[in-house]
């Protein structure tokens, strides 16, 4: 199969090439490194259906570094506009979604974005399939970087049930693979783990003059990350 990546050089998007690729297939790497920017009408000039064309499936693992609702939403939202109507125009018929589990019961900016680019993706017109997954195991490295005071990174505190993101890209292939399948059965690691801890004994090992400070996120979002919202049904 021909699959087109959108987000390919991202945390998740350079494993989906790779299993993409050792199962076989090939693939349409989008990205602004590639010469795409779905921010920008999806081409600079190039033409976004004329990549996507021979494409049979496209598979969305693209993120943003915005936080506030509006700007988040643009985003998502504006990028799968943007994939829709190329999809359409070269004749794609699967698109597959990569969301996050649990996000409609923490109200934070991101996650409220997340379930918009949902919505827009089932109503959308392309047959989807939808995977919700936990944070990557990579997460907890990438927390020590979130907020940094010189040699302290501040942590939110909230519980993960983490799975590798080379897990996550074999499951997106597998959608791919099986064809249009709607919502997809949410993957989550297979127990639940303390944040704050996972990041220190990251810094442990990478870098262990780094002090890291477990902070309190405010209001419902926080006490719903703080309780496991984002674990999904991990034990």
């Amino acid at each position: 199969m021909r699959i087109a990546i959108a987000g390919s050089t991202g945390t998740v998007g350079r494993h989906v090439t790779a299993v993409a690729r050792e199962r076989g297939h090939e693939v349409v790497g989008l990205s602004r490194a590639s010469g795409v920017d779905l921010t920008d009408g999806g081409d600079r000039g190039r033409g976004l259906a004329t990549r996507l064309a021979g494409v049979d499936a496209v598979i969305d693992v693209l993120g943003t570094p915005a936080q506030n609702r509006a700007a988040a939403t643009a985003f998502f939202t504006g990028t799968t506009a943007a994939l829709h109507e190329a999809e359409r125009a070269a004749g794609v018929g699967h698109h597959v979604l990569l969301s996050i589990v649990g996000i409609e019961q923490v109200p934070t900016g991101y996650y409220r974005a997340k379930l918009a680019q949902e919505e827009a993706v089932t109503r959308g017109p392309v047959p989807w399939s939808l995977l919700r997954s936990a944070q990557f195991t990579e997460f907890a490295e990438q927390a020590l970087g979130f907020v940094r005071v010189g040699r302290t990174a501040l942590v939110p505190r909230m519980r993960i049930a983490p799975v590798p993101a080379r897990t996550v890209a074999a499951a997106l292939v597998d959608a791919v693979e099986a064809g249009p399948g709607g919502r997809l059965p949410d993957l989550v690691g297979p127990a639940r783990h303390d944040l704050v801890r996972l990041a220190r004994a990251e810094a442990a090992v990478h870098d262990p003059r780094l002090r890291v400070i477990g902070v309190r996120m405010p209001g419902r979002a926080g006490r719903a990350m703080r309780s496991g919202a984002l674990c999904g049904d991990a034990g």
